[in-house]
């Protein structure tokens, strides 16, 4: 026997290319189109560097505070990580801890399997229905517990729609921890943050990536009953108790109290979305009515590869799926619209020479 037998293997996530090009169109990871706030520039300016050569506080403050203070909710009720992927992946292995298996979509998010085989949580994918929905009535059964996605990634489809979907899933599983994933949020008008109030068994997690254009600083937040929250709390600081930058709690702090620029830029970005939605239609793509910052889309003529493979030569990036139900699929991320502007000349032409 060598060391190598002693390793434990999984099959690792694989995040969307990052072109080392200059001069590309980048529309494959989600990725926010518009700086983030303003006022990160006078945060920067008052930094305390000095600070930088002390930890930072354990829990987070003062940004949990002021994410608490946002979301009218008490700090106790919030916990920060380093990304919504590191307070997801403490999620479930804080609350995910029986043989039961964890229930989640066939297609969702693609990490949520790579943390369950690493954790080895044992979990079951559900097949979303023929037209990509979750059906409620799945979920209703003996688990470990419930991981949904909403907006779901990568269709963008909302369930929101439902009135009674999200809340009748929590209720009906009032053994088992249900994590609301809501990345995407910010860009619908979806957010089960009220169920939080109602019940102790949910958990909602966000993150400062996409709507507030900090995905290279890595804030992610969960929002629960402060017991859920101990309960992280505790196992986070049998992994790593300083997990949050001082940059990064300092920053986030900043960007998260210009509500008029974050409300301004969300906006542009759906007014480009229903924009592109119309002007992809017209093209003979199909898509979902997705309430993310991007489209999942496929063409009535022409394969998604065969596209993707075409627009890449073009220096334009989108993302490709090889998997089985969405492999005729592309995830187009909403950039600016002078990068969608582009994009859409770009398929004129790879389709006319389709």
């Amino acid at each position: 026997m060598s060391w190598e037998d002693k390793v434990r293997r999984v099959v690792p996530y694989v995040p969307g290319e990052q072109p080392k090009k200059r001069n590309v169109i980048k529309l494959n990871t989600n990725e926010f189109p518009y700086p983030p706030s303003p006022v990160l520039k006078e945060a920067l300016k008052n930094t305390d560097q000095e600070s930088y050569r002390l930890y930072p506080d354990p829990y987070g403050e003062p940004l949990r505070s002021a994410i608490g203070e946002c979301y009218k909710v008490s700090p106790e009720r919030v916990f920060v990580g380093v990304g919504s992927d590191d307070v997801l992946s403490m999620a479930f292995l804080t609350f995910f801890n029986s043989e039961k298996p964890v229930l989640f979509a066939d297609i969702t998010y693609s990490f949520y399997d790579v943390w369950a085989d690493v954790y080895r949580i044992p979990y079951e994918r559900i097949p979303l229905n023929e037209d990509y929905h979750m059906v409620k009535e799945d979920y209703l059964r003996e688990n470990g517990g419930i991981v949904i996605a909403n907006p779901n990634a990568p269709t963008g489809i909302s369930e929101a729609s439902d009135p009674d979907f999200f809340e009748s899933i929590v209720k009906g599983n009032p053994d088992s921890v249900v994590i609301i994933d809501e990345a995407y949020v910010d860009f619908s008008d979806s957010s089960m943050l009220c169920l939080t109030e109602k019940y102790d068994n949910v958990l909602i997690v966000q993150t400062f990536s996409k709507s507030r254009a900090f995905a290279g600083m890595r804030i992610g937040f969960a929002i629960g009953n402060e017991k859920l929250i101990k309960y992280m709390n505790d196992v986070k600081f049998s992994v790593n108790s300083y997990t949050m930058s001082r940059a990064a709690i300092e920053y986030g702090i900043a960007v998260l109290k210009d509500k008029d620029y974050f409300e301004e830029t969300v906006k542009k970005l759906i007014n480009s979305r229903e924009r592109i939605k119309k002007e992809l239609k017209e093209l003979d793509f199909e898509f979902f009515d997705s309430k993310a910052n991007f489209i999942f889309a496929t063409h009535k003529k022409l394969k998604a590869e065969y596209i993707f493979k075409e627009l890449k030569k073009q220096d334009i990036y989108v993302r490709f799926f090889n998997k089985a139900r969405i492999d005729n699929y592309l995830r187009i991320t909403i950039g600016r619209d002078e990068d969608m502007d582009r994009l859409i000349i770009a398929l004129k032409d790879i389709i006319s020479k389709g």
